[in-house]
């Protein structure tokens, strides 16, 4: 009886010391040969989805934005586009731009782009959009929520609070963190 015991307690030793080698060399290869990969994005926000409105109103934004890790302390080096839209009763308008600014905290990403293409008064113009990324419940935010939006000049990195709620089932919006490095000496 105690060699039957003996057995079984290598034979579960052997097994535990094979798991931890594989998860070794499994974190080993995930981290490359010569330590860990290079991250390829310092932050992102990505996604589209719909805004609620109890009237009803389409109001959608897309957003793939970008910065990469080569870029991690300049936020202005962002690149990606965006997009919105917003309707009622066949009325409304859109635009569609390039992302110059993201900076993300958390589940909380700014990003500013200017406006490149719109049937809408922000043509050429620079807005905000801020998001929060919280699963069903993301949120949104935009710098045009004033009504002197025409002579709104918005700084790059800038974004309202995110007071608005994404419609349930619309979409959904991404947010990569971003980790800036600071000096140290």
């Amino acid at each position: 009886m105690a060699m039957g015991r003996m057995r079984i307690l290598v034979a579960t030793a052997t097994a535990a010391a094979l798991a931890v080698a594989a998860a070794g060399s499994a974190g080993a290869t995930a981290e490359g040969a010569h330590g860990p990969r290079p991250q390829r994005e310092a932050a992102a926000l990505t996604g589209t989805a719909k805004l609620y409105r109890p009237l009803g109103d389409d109001i959608t934004f897309s957003i793939d934005a970008h910065l990469a890790a080569k870029d991690n302390m300049d936020p202005a080096k962002a690149y990606g586009t965006f997009s919105f839209s917003h309707y009622l009763h066949g009325r409304g308008g859109w635009a569609r731009g390039r992302v110059d600014c993201l900076t993300t905290g958390g589940r909380t990403a700014v990003m500013t782009g200017v406006v490149t293409d719109s049937d809408t008064p922000f043509k050429g113009h620079r807005v905000g959009i801020t998001v929060t990324d919280d699963g069903a419940h993301d949120r949104l935010g935009y710098t045009w929520e004033s009504p002197d939006t025409e002579t709104l000049t918005v700084p790059r990195c800038l974004g309202g609070a995110p007071f608005e709620f994404v419609k349930k089932g619309s979409g959904d919006f991404r947010v990569l963190p971003w980790h800036p490095v600071y000096p140290t000496k």
